[in-house]
């Protein structure tokens, strides 16, 4: 037992020793601490140490905040958006006529102005088609001028089987003459029956041949009649044979595709050689004027107002800005003119805020920027 307790002792009494170690007083610890602040130099010390670079650092921060003010000031008076393009009305170039095509005196992105001639067609049908139709121009008037000669002809029979009526009319009233005559001589006894049936016999020829005569003026004139109808139809067909001349006339010129404005030649698909139809496009035609639509919010539409100025920057050339004024605003929202338009009145309704679209007119297009419609542009629009 002595020995276990001997063995024992020693490692027993060492963490009591560890215990009771002295530690540290309050003043030991405050002057260990003194000297580690003494050696960490205070804000105000760094400053007079750096004073040129506070003092720069300074100057940079209030300037930075008037640049800020002002430039908040400034800004406020202005409503922008990125959602913005250049529009145009372009369009596709045509023929009106089919045929071959002889000639395209353009190409791509080319400009072009009112009244040249962008694609030539083979005109050699439509040379024949209007000789075709000069010939029957010149036939309806020789029709017209053969019903003439026949209407004159016409009215001088008239005038024979009128003069012929009126001699059976004399020849009438004189046999009617003789009749009463010999009916008075008969009565009285002093004319023989044979004279009175002469007599008789010669009023009735002639009342047979006043009839016939008034028949041949009666057919005369139903035979004017008809002839004046052929006439007005002869004069019809020389109608239809201008305008059937007209026509050639026109499409010969069809055979000439010319720019109705002036503006820049895009996607040029005709070629010489090739045949086309009426109607087959050989071309896409961008026109010179052009303009913005800017698809503001509506809320920021509550100044806006048609006239007031307008800063323009294109993507494309960011070192360049244009200046315009807002033409127009769009009476409704895009969505409300678009293919298959919101139906707010079914289902779930989430408010959104929607886009109105602003038409701004540039004042003048910088002549050296090749710009045309889809491109990208950001408006300043002063409101206030």
């Amino acid at each position: 037992m002595d020995a276990q307790t001997r063995e024992r002792g020693p490692s027993a009494e060492q963490p009591q020793k560890a215990k009771e170690a002295p530690r540290p007083s309050p003043d030991q610890n405050r002057d260990t601490k003194e000297p580690e602040r003494a050696q960490t130099p205070s804000l105000r010390d760094r400053i007079r140490e750096h004073w040129l670079l506070a003092a720069v650092g300074a100057v940079v921060l209030v300037a930075a905040l008037v640049s800020g003010l002002l430039y908040w000031l400034e800004v406020r008076h202005y409503e922008s958006t990125d959602d913005a393009f250049i529009a145009a009305r372009s369009f596709s170039v045509a023929s009106k006529v089919g045929g071959y095509v002889t000639d395209i005196p353009v190409t791509d992105n080319q400009h072009v102005n009112a009244g040249d001639v962008l694609a030539k067609i083979d005109e050699r049908d439509y040379r024949i088609a209007i000789e075709q139709a000069a010939a029957q121009v010149a036939v309806s008037k020789a029709n017209i001028a053969n019903v003439e000669a026949q209407i004159v002809s016409q009215q001088e029979q008239i005038k024979q089987a009128q003069a012929q009526l009126e001699q059976a009319q004399a020849q009438l009233q004189f046999s009617q003459e003789e009749f009463k005559r010999a009916e008075d001589l008969v009565e009285k006894g002093a004319g023989t029956v044979q004279r009175q049936q002469q007599t008789r016999s010669d009023l009735q020829a002639q009342q047979a041949n006043t009839e016939r005569a008034k028949t041949a003026v009666t057919a005369a004139q139903v035979g004017i009649k008809t002839l004046q109808a052929q006439l007005e139809g002869a004069r019809a067909q020389l109608d239809q044979s201008q305008s059937q001349l007209d026509q050639a006339n026109l499409n010969l010129q069809y055979t000439s595709v010319v720019a109705a404005q002036s503006g820049r030649v895009a996607k040029l698909s005709g070629a010489k050689g090739t045949f086309v139809t009426a109607g087959q496009s050989l071309m896409m035609f961008v026109p010179d004027e052009t303009w913005i639509v800017a698809n503001y919010k509506e809320t920021q539409l509550n100044d806006m107002r048609p006239g007031q100025p307008v800063e323009i920057r294109i993507d494309a050339y960011p070192g360049r800005r244009l200046t315009g004024h807002v033409d127009s605003v769009q009476p409704g929202s895009g969505t409300a003119f678009s293919l298959l338009p919101a139906e707010n009145a079914t289902g779930n309704y989430v408010k959104v805020v929607q886009r109105v679209p602003v038409k701004i007119v540039v004042d003048n297009w910088p002549a050296d920027l090749p710009v045309g419609p889809g491109m990208s542009v950001v408006p300043w629009t002063r409101v206030r």
